[in-house]
């Protein structure tokens, strides 16, 4: 078996590591949800256990340019969510929105390095909308005045269109963010 990572308090942006040993049996959940994910990841060499192995969930990485990576790290964290220090530096930040949700903001320097395009010059151009869903409208608003009050902007009044609601606010770099709520009860099975 091998060592198992524990997570203890945090160093400010997300969990630390240190190894933890004779953790065969110990799987209980830990503080948050990228921890507990990492954990699941180690295969068990224990026949009541199920066999775990290394692969990752399918997830989701947007890649988004930033002026200035200091005052976005403040903007997110203002909203509720953190970083994962392990893919942080000077350069870039893994901004940790779900367990299968996350954000790499990159200087423009560092964006650079992926694509010879130029960035988008988000006063004048959308190069896309993420559109993030909430379980209720008021974590919809919470989020949304949570953005407004770390200085984003609202382009555009809720959309209301009975079974699903959405606020949309544009970051600190002018990425415009969809916040919905959709009636579950609406959704039908595909």
């Amino acid at each position: 078996m091998p060592r198992l990572p524990t997570f203890v308090g945090t160093s400010g942006m997300g969990p630390r590591l240190q190894p933890r040993a004779n953790c065969k049996k110990n799987w209980s959940p830990c503080r948050n949800a990228f921890a507990s994910r990492v954990l699941r990841s180690y295969k068990s060499d224990s026949a009541s256990e199920p066999e775990r192995d290394h692969a990752m969930a399918t997830s989701i990485f947007l890649n988004l340019p930033v002026k200035d990576l200091d005052r976005s790290m403040t903007f997110f964290r203002a909203l509720g969510w953190d970083f994962n220090p392990q893919f942080t530096d000077e350069t870039a930040a893994s901004l940790v929105i779900s367990d299968t949700i996350y954000a790499m903001l990159l200087t423009h320097d560092k964006f650079s390095q992926f694509t010879d395009k130029t960035i988008a010059d988000t006063t004048k151009t959308a190069q896309m909308l993420i559109a993030l869903s909430q379980d209720s409208k008021e974590t919809v608003h919470s989020l949304v005045d949570a953005a407004l009050k770390a200085g984003a902007k609202e382009p555009r009044p809720m959309q209301d269109y009975g079974f699903m609601i959405t606020r949309t606010f544009e970051d600190l770099d002018g990425h415009i963010w969809e916040i919905l709520y959709m009636d579950p009860a609406h959704v039908q099975p595909t």
